[in-house]
């Protein structure tokens, strides 16, 4: 493959730097840095998790992004790739100061045009789970998509009872055993290696 190709694909469509305040619940002002990249604009929306970790930066999130966009090529689902993330160690902030987090950087996701049903779609990593995906949900519906009869499937991961699909939790879980399992069933596989 040419370089320029190569170069082409490597690169990220869009990132987003954003900073904001965070209020603690003791009456202290910090920082929070958030982050958001999406690979590819190939196939939309595009699709990848949200992690909260204290390593975050964007040059991870820009390398995660493209794996899930070659993820989703290699597998032939219809998602560019995009992975976004928190500069946060969740276990350092009390529950009221996450979700004030995750708000937050849900809100600036959609003041710059990342997060959407059709545009930009986040999940659950590293960090994160249903609860953080249903403050993403209602943040967004609440304040930017009140009519719009699509805006639940602005995130996945929900809880069931958010409009999430029941089995999430175990799918990836899953996978491994029965990606694993089929792997050691096929001889030839396993003397290869």
């Amino acid at each position: 493959m040419k370089k320029d190709i190569l170069d082409t694909i490597k690169a990220c469509n869009a990132v987003l730097r954003v900073q904001f305040p965070l209020r603690r619940d003791d009456g202290s002002v910090e920082t929070i840095s958030g982050y958001r990249a999406q690979h590819s604009h190939h196939r939309l929306p595009t699709k990848g998790g949200i992690r909260f970790a204290n390593e975050v930066d964007l040059q991870e999130v820009e390398a995660l992004a493209s794996l899930m966009t070659y993820k989703c090529a290699v597998v032939d689902v219809p998602y560019g790739g995009a992975k976004g993330g928190v500069t946060v160690d969740p276990r350092q902030y009390t529950t009221h100061e996450l979700e004030l987090i995750t708000r937050r950087y849900s809100m600036e996701l959609r003041k710059h045009g990342f997060i959407g049903p059709g545009i930009d779609v986040p999940a659950p990593d590293v960090g994160t789970g249903p609860r953080e995906m249903s403050w993403i949900k209602d943040t967004y519906t609440t304040l930017f998509a009140q009519d719009d009869i699509n805006a639940a499937g602005c995130v996945t991961g929900k809880p069931v009872s958010q409009g999430g699909i029941a089995g999430r939790t175990e799918a990836t879980g899953l996978g491994v055993f029965f990606g694993t399992r089929d792997f050691l069933s096929n001889e030839e596989e396993c003397k290869r290696v």
